[in-house]
């Protein structure tokens, strides 16, 4: 059986439109998706490409630039769950977005990129997202190379607001559980760091004093930020 219609089988008995059915379900998603190369989604020719890539032209400084274009290219969605790569160009950027309510698997299948997640802290002061910025604290701040181990974040916990920017082409395997959802109130909200001075660095959550905060407020991307549709050519899924 293909690898790909492994991990869809095992998504379709773990994941439901109120997420993971148990952290051990969750945790044979994760293995499943562990195992995924290329090869398996038909990206093997791209993930080639990486491997002899010596980065960019000199022909290319000077000039104007145009924004590097960020393909999705989706697999799957059902209510329990959604699959989907988001192939990344060399220095595109995805903005520092949320999953509200969701639990995320990601494989990085080939290339490098900087990751940056923030997971909110519970402020009892009243705060309205609307209206300014909310404390949030860093989960995770580094560099992955493939090939490395899927990844997990949840809905409040492992860095559920995070940013990519791709240091070589590279493409990442997300599994959203349950997907995003207008209607259900999961849509994705884009931040950023507040440019307020005024905002403390370090504050009191139920007694306990908690340092290096990042104050993070909603914002829209700049317009040259598009996500284009791009077909998947890999195996396809029995469902």
């Amino acid at each position: 059986m293909p690898a790909v219609q492994k991990l869809y089988n095992a998504c379709k008995a773990s994941l439901t439109p109120n997420g993971p059915v148990s952290e051990e379900a969750l945790e044979k998603v994760r293995n499943l998706l562990d195992k995924i190369k290329p090869s398996d989604l038909g990206l093997e020719q791209e993930a080639q490409l990486v491997r002899n890539w010596q980065g960019p032209l000199n022909g290319q400084n000077g000039g104007p630039r145009s924004v590097p274009t960020i393909k999705y290219l989706h697999v799957h969605e059902c209510d329990g769950f959604s699959m989907g790569i988001f192939c990344m160009p060399p220095t595109s950027i995805i903005p520092l977005h949320n999953h509200p309510g969701m639990t995320v698997l990601s494989k990085l299948l080939y290339g490098s990129l900087c990751v940056k997640s923030y997971d909110w802290v519970n402020n009892p002061g009243p705060i309205d997202p609307s209206q300014g910025a909310r404390p949030a604290k860093v989960a995770r701040d580094c560099e992955m190379k493939a090939p490395c181990e899927a990844t997990v974040l949840y809905p409040t916990r492992g860095g559920n607001i995070h940013c990519f920017k791709a240091i070589t082409p590279c493409a990442i395997f997300d599994i959203l559980s349950p997907p995003y959802s207008s209607e259900d109130g999961r849509h994705c909200t884009y931040f950023r760091r507040s440019p307020a001075a005024d905002l403390p660095a370090t504050i009191e959550v139920d007694g306990e004093t908690m340092s290096e905060i990042t104050w993070l407020e909603e914002f829209l991307p700049p317009d040259e930020f598009v996500i284009r549709r791009g077909q998947y050519k890999g195996r396809v899924i029995k469902t």
